[in-house]
């Protein structure tokens, strides 16, 4: 996800530190959960060191104290993405964003397309770097009130996810999502739990849980179906009565009524924009709901 209002300000009254960009460490951490804190993102300390371990960070500094952020992610040879841009608030208008822009995408090169999901504040300075809108992601969240019936299943059954069913897991994800996806997945499982769609003793779609943000996060969820999609995720809320749950939904998969009927609203949209080619997907199977609006 990406947040900056790079527009112009009249700073004449003030004398303007110069800004140092450099790569991001361990020690920028308290700040950048602090820069986060501000703009009203739930992000948890622990949330920033997986995207941090993830990819490559960047910093906007002024008098030695971070003012801005930039992450980027590298998902093989042919893809990437980039997210938590955040400028300090009372620092926007001066092009710190536009400059940790170009630091990120010096980071990733010119041969790779690049993915971010932007807010509607942020769409026009990602244009400018020629980000084009290919689709909306849909955020819904809530404290879940009260579990319903379990949505059916086409066909199959479910169970919790073991050790052995990784490679499986990840080569569905990269199939449904059309990048690299191992180190991702592989991460987000070292924590979280995971629950399988299994036929005739193959994996052939899953949903992942884990904590994040005001509680926990669905994500990603990968079936070849709408409805095995719904009964993916209907167990993890039927799981997590009275826990905050969040879900970041492509707009296209039909889900926003079905989820705000089960105690899930939708709260907000973000864009999911792209430079470059994107993804080649395949359409028999899909990504129903992403990892994270940083992460895609």
């Amino acid at each position: 996800m990406a947040l900056v209002q790079d527009q112009p300000k009249d700073t004449s009254a003030n004398i303007e530190s110069p800004i140092n960009y450099r790569p991001m460490t361990d020690e920028d951490l308290p700040i950048a959960y602090e820069l986060s804190q501000v703009v009203k993102w739930p992000h948890r300390m622990e949330d920033w060191k997986m995207v941090m371990r993830l990819g490559n960070s960047f910093v906007a500094e002024e008098d030695g104290t971070p003012i801005g952020t930039a992450l980027c992610w590298s998902h093989g040879d042919k893809h990437s993405s980039l997210g938590m841009v955040i400028v300090s608030p009372e620092k926007q208008g001066r092009g710190i964003g536009r400059k940790l822009m170009n630091q990120v995408l010096n980071n990733i090169g010119d041969d790779k397309s690049v993915i971010l999901f932007a807010t509607p504040s942020g769409q026009p300075l990602y244009e400018s770097f020629n980000f084009k809108a290919t689709g909306k992601v849909h955020q819904h969240q809530a404290i879940v009130q009260q579990p319903s019936s379990s949505a059916p299943l086409e066909s199959g059954s479910l169970r919790l996810t073991t050790l052995e069913d990784h490679k499986s897991i990840i080569a569905l994800a990269e199939q449904a999502c059309g990048i690299a996806r191992s180190e991702m997945i592989a991460d987000v499982m070292s924590f979280g739990e995971g629950i399988a769609l299994e036929e005739n003793n193959q994996i052939t779609g899953f949903a992942l849980m884990r904590p994040f943000g005001r509680g926990y996060a669905i994500g990603p969820v990968i079936a070849s179906t709408k409805e095995n999609a719904k009964a993916l995720i209907q167990y993890w809320v039927n799981a997590y009565e009275g826990q905050f749950v969040r879900i970041d939904i492509p707009a296209d998969s039909n889900l926003s009524s079905w989820l705000t009927e089960i105690g899930l609203p939708q709260v907000d949209t973000v864009v999911e924009m792209v430079r470059g080619e994107s993804p080649e997907r395949d359409e028999k199977i899909r990504q129903y709901a992403l990892v994270s609006q940083a992460l895609g």
